[in-house]
């Protein structure tokens, strides 16, 4: 049966064309910009971006992995293909995508001799969850606070990839008041940092942002396993993902009562 869609790679060649998936209707926006302009060295590095196409439709999924010494992760996964995203978006779900780009990327790692494939996830948002990875040969390997899982696929025998243990200690490191870690790694980013700002303004918190400008400073500071974006609140972590306002206030209202 032939099939119904094509697995488009977008590397330096392509991508100001092709876009990466997501944002693609905002491609004047600082965040579409910021993550074009980060993916220039991360393409240098190795990283694939693939996308599904439906043949006489649209584009409706996407995976975006890399070698795990450039991961923009807190974690420590050299010799390891790790994936930062995978998405499938609307009528896209449910056709067998998420598992064809999930080959793809073992297909990379095999091709260069990698010791196997990790990533994090989530229970909570913002990350996929683990079931379609434990689908398809994933075990969870380790876990960080307050929800995320490190998932392998190992190829061989080889040590798997491991996570930080010093959450804590890397948190009191931003200090007093609120500070918004960030990155350009995800487009959606820049709207989630000044969102947070404003709310932190109208409330009277003091407020900061720290930028995360390389893997190697995400792999050593980073309070959270995600790595490339999290709010803390006087030494304490908040949230990993983007928040409404409605959201931010929830979290206030818990921490101010103990939760």
């Amino acid at each position: 049966m032939k099939e119904k869609f094509e697995v488009k790679t977008i590397d330096t060649s392509n991508v100001d064309e092709a876009g990466f998936f997501c944002y693609m209707s905002k491609r004047k926006e600082l965040g579409y910009k910021q993550k074009r302009d980060w993916l220039e060295a991360r393409f240098a590095e190795g990283m694939k971006i693939k996308v599904i196409h439906e043949i006489g439709g649209r584009d409706t999924a996407f995976i975006e992995y890399i070698p795990g010494e450039y991961a923009w992760r807190a974690v420590n996964a050299k010799g390891y293909m790790f994936i930062h995203c995978l998405w499938v978006v609307g009528k896209g779900k449910g056709k067998g995508y998420g598992k064809a780009l999930i080959d793809e990327c073992i297909k990379d790692a095999h091709a260069q001799k990698m010791k196997g494939v990790a990533l994090l996830t989530s229970s909570h948002t913002w990350l996929v969850s683990k079931e379609i990875f434990e689908r398809n040969g994933f075990a969870e390997a380790a876990s960080a606070p307050p929800t995320f899982q490190l998932m392998v696929h190992r190829f061989g025998s080889a040590p798997e990839p491991t996570l930080p243990s010093d959450w804590d200690a890397r948190a009191k490191a931003f200090g007093r008041g609120l500070t918004v870690i960030r990155t350009p790694q995800c487009p959606y980013i820049e709207n989630a940092t000044s969102g947070i700002l404003s709310f932190a303004e109208t409330r009277g918190i003091k407020s900061k942002v720290v930028e995360l400008k390389t893997a190697k400073e995400v792999h050593e500071r980073s309070p959270f396993a995600y790595g490339v974006f999290g709010t803390i609140l006087d030494g304490k972590p908040l949230a990993y993902q983007y928040l409404l306002e409605k959201d931010f206030d929830k979290l206030l209202q818990e921490r101010n009562h103990g939760g």
